[in-house]
């Protein structure tokens, strides 16, 4: 972690029916990003939101 910010490793992505990927936010906690993924299904047609961890390795 640097000083500048936190630590968001949670994402929630958009898949589209042509597999096409998207980053919808970052979130700190898991259930934060869920909740997220879970009010986006209610309203799409076609669109996947799943929650990914972010691999924190520094290149």
């Amino acid at each position: 972690m640097t000083d500048s910010g936190a630590v968001l490793p949670w994402l929630v992505i958009r898949q589209d029916e042509g597999g096409n990927r998207y980053r919808v936010g970052r979130y700190a906690t898991r259930a934060e990003a869920e909740q997220v993924a879970d009010r986006l299904d209610t309203r799409s047609h076609g669109r996947l939101y799943v929650v990914e961890r972010v691999n924190h390795a520094t290149t």
